[in-house]
């Protein structure tokens, strides 16, 4: 911690001009005004009602991209992990606080024989994002489990417990992304006792651990599965390998009708991958659609670049700038665009920009 903290108030301590880069997985982005760093969920919430306005919360930071010249306000900095167990029988359900590492929740989860965010392992962040973008990966999304989370409502100043409904999940949304009204204080996810998975529905990992689909593994293969296909496509961190230095998946996957898609596979003469995503909707792959529109990985310059693993990365080579990756995620957009008519949409917040 930067040796300019001082204790603000009930032991919370603070930082003026305070680096960012470190806190995010890109490693981008320029000083905070002022840095508050809280342990509990009062303190987040006395921390967001001390603050003059702007107000930016960060957790892991694995899904923002911040500014070159930093945030001039207060960055409130989430390091709560406490976790409470309520066993139902063959149902548990787990509150845990906004500020645990969701890696370290999914590894506990395995070690303890409770199912059904097993496949959500190696996704790098904090417990408290994973609503906020209804965290998914090879089959699973947090919003199968979750069933209430607790929120600060900055609008008005109480304390809310919102139900899945009141989440509004949908693909990568809730009600909570795109807005600065919540802080998001813990979640509760309800999982099942049980040796073996939940079933498993994305063929990627099927294929991998020898089942069908709707199959079952335990739940340790599955996890070590899942994090051998991460960190083959550089999705899991490792502070030696640039190509992790990234937020994911820059891209969600674009959702367009029937015909959008059949003109896709005329262009291309081959078949998109293709998901079902509704009466008339498919969800297609945009990694797919940036290398067929001519970026292969590697693709970039001025110390960014795609992931040498994956398209869907966008990473900072050690040297890059938030602008510079900026740039890039605007070429590859166009590039798509203009090859396709599908116009792909960022996953990560980014502070004070867009594209």
């Amino acid at each position: 911690m930067p040796a300019r903290y001082r204790v603000w108030f009930s032991g919370v301590r603070t930082a003026s001009q305070a680096p960012l880069n470190g806190l995010t997985t890109l490693r981008l982005g320029g000083p905070a005004r002022t840095l508050v760093e809280v342990a509990s969920a009062a303190e987040a919430v006395e921390a967001v009602r001390s603050a003059a306005p702007p107000v930016l919360i960060l957790a892991g930071g694995s899904n923002v991209v911040l500014p070159d010249a930093g945030f001039a306000g207060t960055v409130v900095l989430l390091r709560s992990a406490g976790r409470r167990v309520d066993d139902d029988g063959d149902e548990v359900a787990v509150t845990v606080e906004a500020g645990a590492g969701w890696d370290d929740l999914v590894a506990w989860t395995v070690a303890e024989g409770l199912s059904g965010i097993e496949c959500l392992s190696g996704i790098p962040g904090s417990v408290g994002a994973t609503p906020v973008q209804n965290v998914g990966a090879y089959g699973q999304e947090v919003a199968d489990t979750i069933t209430a989370v607790r929120a600060y409502d900055r609008q008005t100043g109480e304390e809310r417990v919102l139900s899945p409904a009141d989440c509004r999940f949908t693909y990568r949304h809730s009600v909570f992304k795109g807005v600065d009204r919540w802080l998001v204080l813990d979640v509760t996810f309800r999982l099942r006792r049980a040796k073996e998975s939940a079933p498993l529905r994305f063929g990627e990992l099927t294929r991998r651990l020898a089942v069908e689909p709707g199959g079952t593994a335990p739940l340790d293969d599955v996890r070590q599965a899942v994090l051998t296909l991460r960190a083959g496509k550089g999705m899991v961190l490792d502070p030696a390998d640039h190509d992790t230095w990234s937020v994911g998946s820059f891209f969600t996957n674009p959702v367009i009708d029937v015909p959008a898609y059949e003109q896709i596979a005329r262009r291309c003469d081959a078949e998109p991958p293709r998901f079902d995503a509704g009466e008339g909707l498919v969800k297609t792959s945009a990694a797919w659609l940036i290398e067929r529109a001519g970026f292969s990985r590697g693709y970039g310059k001025d110390g960014v670049s795609l992931s040498t693993k994956h398209t869907l990365a966008l990473t900072n080579r050690g040297d890059g700038t938030t602008a510079a990756l900026l740039a890039l995620a605007r070429e590859v957009r166009d590039g798509v665009r203009d090859a396709f008519g599908v116009t792909l949409v960022n996953e990560p917040i980014i502070v004070g920009d867009s594209l």
